[in-house]
Parts: C-alpha cells; sequence; structure tokens
C-alpha cells in the first residue's frame, strides 16, 4: 500500500521559519519592539510574547501537562474563543515584564523543540485540537500542524508589518499558510444559497499566489482541484491583502474594495466574511 500523502506539508518549514523570526526580531531597535501591529491591542513585543506561549504549550502539552482549565464550560465556538482570548492576555501582560532579549532567546530555544515535537507527529493520526475555523469537530494531525504554522507565519508578518520588514510573502513560505486557509472556504460558505454546480474561483494573484475552486454540491460546498468548468464567479485579490483579511488584520469591506470580482458579486463578496483564526 502506498504512503498517504499529506495534503498541505507544513512541518518542515518550522525550522526556516522559526529562523527567519530570530533573525528579525535581533535585528529589531528598542523603538521597534513597542511599534502597534494589525492585532488589535498589542505590539510586536506583545506578538513575540504569544508566539512564545504558542511554543512552551505544545511542549508542556508533550509532558502530559493539560494546564489549568476552564472556569467556565465551553459550549459553543463563541466560548472556546473567550477562553482563548483570556489565557493570551493573561500571558503577554505577564511577559511584559520580560526583557526582548531574553524572549527573543526562549524563542529561539523552545521553537526547536516546538518543532521536533511536529515532526513526530504522525499526520493522519487525531489531532489533539480541532481545526475550528474550518468547521471541524474533529481534525487529523496534519491540519492541525498546518493551522499552526499560519499562526506562526501570519503572527511574524504582523511583526514585518509594523516594522518595514518584509521577507516572509514567498512562494517556499506564504503558498502553504494560503492553501490551509482556503480549507476554511466550504465552511465560510455553508449558509450561501446557490444551485449545485456553481463554481467559485478564487485567485490570490503574484508567483506567491495561486487558484482555488469551490464547488457548490447537493449539500454544503466542497474545495475541488479541478475547475472543470468556467467559474459562475471570480474573486482575485493580492497576498498582502488575502493574509490580512482572514486573520482580521483589515476590515472586509477595505479588503473588497482592493480586490476584484467578476461573475455573480454576491457570490464573491462572502469570501471577504472568512476567518482562518480563533476569534
Amino acid at each position: 500500500m502506498a504512503e498517504q500523502e499529506v495534503p498541505i506539508k507544513t512541518v518542515h518549514l518550522f525550522p526556516l521559519l522559526d529562523q527567519k523570526l530570530i533573525e528579525l526580531l535581533k535585528s529589531l531597535s528598542a523603538d521597534d519592539w513597542n511599534k502597534p501591529t494589525l492585532a488589535k491591542l498589542w505590539t510586536v513585543k506583545d506578538i513575540a510574547a504569544h508566539l512564545l506561549d504558542g511554543n512552551i504549550r505544545v511542549i508542556s502539552s508533550s509532558h502530559q501537562f493539560a494546564g489549568d482549565p476552564p472556569s467556565n464550560p465551553i459550549n459553543s465556538y463563541n466560548d472556546l474563543v473567550d477562553f482563548l482570548n483570556g489565557l493570551n492576555a493573561t500571558w503577554v501582560k505577564a511577559m511584559r515584564r520580560m526583557s526582548s532579549q531574553l524572549l527573543t532567546e526562549l524563542l529561539e530555544t523552545t521553537g526547536k523543540q516546538y518543532g521536533e515535537i511536529m515532526a513526530k507527529a504522525d499526520p493522519f493520526a487525531p489531532a489533539p485540537f480541532s481545526v475550528a475555523w474550518a468547521g471541524g469537530e474533529h481534525s487529523v494531525n496534519w491540519f492541525h500542524i498546518a493551522r499552526e504554522y499560519t499562526e506562526k507565519f501570519h503572527h511574524q508578518q504582523q511583526i514585518r508589518e509594523a516594522v518595514g520588514k518584509q521577507g516572509i510573502l514567498t512562494v517556499e513560505l506564504f503558498y502553504p499558510c494560503i492553501d490551509t486557509f482556503m480549507c476554511g472556504l466550504p465552511h465560510a460558505y455553508r449558509t450561501v444559497i446557490a444551485n449545485a454546480g456553481v463554481l467559485v474561483q478564487i485567485k490570490v494573484t503574484g508567483e506567491a499566489g495561486g487558484n482555488w475552486h469551490l464547488l457548490k454540491m447537493t449539500e454544503g460546498w466542497a474545495l475541488t482541484k479541478n475547475a472543470g468548468s468556467t467559474p459562475d464567479t471570480i474573486v482575485t485579490l493580492s497576498p498582502d491583502i488575502a493574509w490580512k483579511v482572514f486573520t482580521k488584520g483589515i476590515d472586509p469591506q477595505t479588503a473588497l474594495e482592493a480586490s476584484e470580482i467578476s461573475g455573480n458579486i454576491n457570490l464573491g463578496e462572502n469570501l471577504f466574511n472568512m476567518v482562518a483564526v480563533m476569534a
């Protein structure tokens, strides 16, 4: 039996993405660390602290340490978001006591451990957490790992945006992130009514972009690799708009105005309401 192919390969990219992050953080001035970012109330230093929290949670989980349970029951997606937002805020506030130098050193050491843990995971075994923004109650590891990759990617990109240092909107690093985000399309379109066979094409421009096709089935919507027919709607957006709109870094209307929709406008507009982060 042939070995099963991982649909979106990201685990090999964690060391490179981390290397880029450490190089970036070591290049920052004291003022850079305090600059505001697209992540609402967080500065550059706050985002770096949040990335450290992600590393430490994964490493601690590998030690069979669950941490504090939620103080309130989690019965819905919103309950889960509220719980995670509380964890994030508590951590980030505490990390403001830490020097940027120590924060960078800890990111460097924990990043290596984090990457090793991800590399050891069976890609098709059940994941510890589902990818909730894609609508699933259960996920397998490759998708969970890809979601983790998008977290590390978009938070690093928020830092780069804040300090004016680009460098990761490349085919190698950006495409797997946007490809993972697109897995959320069927869930984002779940309430959109259309006839079976209707096809929406999403085109992200540039060398690092690509094309994705969303097909209306008898029940729900599905991503399809092969278009097979002329799209009813084509949505065209740049990489810079794409990563921001799917992570709430730009409001949907602004993103829509900076993009292009041909064909059925209403079908295309729904894309800009998709959020591929827990928010």
